[in-house]
């Protein structure tokens, strides 16, 4: 899809929509509760804008969306992250929104969001896994040594089996990024724990589909079958 860079500008008191150079114009019909403000400006919650774009975006691309508005982590170091909006505002969007256009899609997505993941690159690799049929993985789990001390936050992970996964992008290759996960993997081996780093170049060659196939065959190394 060829990238929009045009303000998107609705009118909701029944007149023209707007037109002029460099902006979609739209008419739309909206209820006190999808609208709110920044800096004075009256906008739409984060929530009627997501289902708005259910309208314009491809299945995935709207679960990517969904993940990155409801992502919301605290964690031990780092800055807190806090949600646009929660999984419960973007249900009652589409309880109440049963006419919108995609709302069938909008549906479809958020049987497939999750809260916890970090990137865009996350979240596809999150759904190729699923397309795999692995099992759910665990977002924001902590990995602790014998005497609760915080080894890893791993990107996804699955305790039953004790593999870790990791998308890491360009910044991971900072030498000293690089020696803070070299630590954390051999830290977590010391344990028994197994770590799958997929990478941006691992992605380009193969897609997600073909890194998602890696998280597969180290889960059945590691004791997974898959249901028959």
């Amino acid at each position: 899809m060829q990238s929009d860079f045009r303000v998107h500008l609705a009118r909701f008191d029944g007149g023209n929509r707007p037109v002029r150079k460099g902006v979609a114009g739209h008419r739309l019909e909206l209820l006190d509760s999808d609208l709110t403000e920044l800096d004075g400006v009256p906008i739409t919650s984060p929530a009627r804008t997501w289902l708005d774009l259910a309208a314009i975006l491809g299945l995935e691309d709207l679960v990517v969306a969904a993940d990155f508005f409801i992502c919301s982590q605290s964690r031990s170091f780092g800055p807190r992250k806090l949600a646009l909006c929660s999984m419960a505002d973007l249900q009652q969007q589409v309880e109440r929104s049963g006419g919108a256009r995609g709302i069938r899609k909008a549906k479809a997505a958020l049987g497939l969001a999750r809260v916890g993941a970090d990137s865009a690159p996350e979240t596809r690799l999150r759904l190729a896994m699923g397309r795999l049929g692995l099992p759910e993985p665990a977002q924001g789990y902590v990995i602790t040594d014998e005497t609760d001390w915080e080894l890893a936050w791993p990107d996804m992970a699955f305790p039953k089996f004790k593999v870790a996964v990791n998308y890491d992008g360009r910044h991971h290759l900072e030498p000293r990024q690089r020696e803070s996960d070299i630590r954390r993997d051999e830290s977590i081996a010391a344990i028994g724990w197994t770590s799958v780093t997929i990478t941006a170049s691992q992605v380009r060659t193969w897609g997600f589909d073909g890194c998602a196939q890696r998280v597969l065959d180290e889960l059945v190394r590691c004791g997974w079958r898959a249901e028959r």
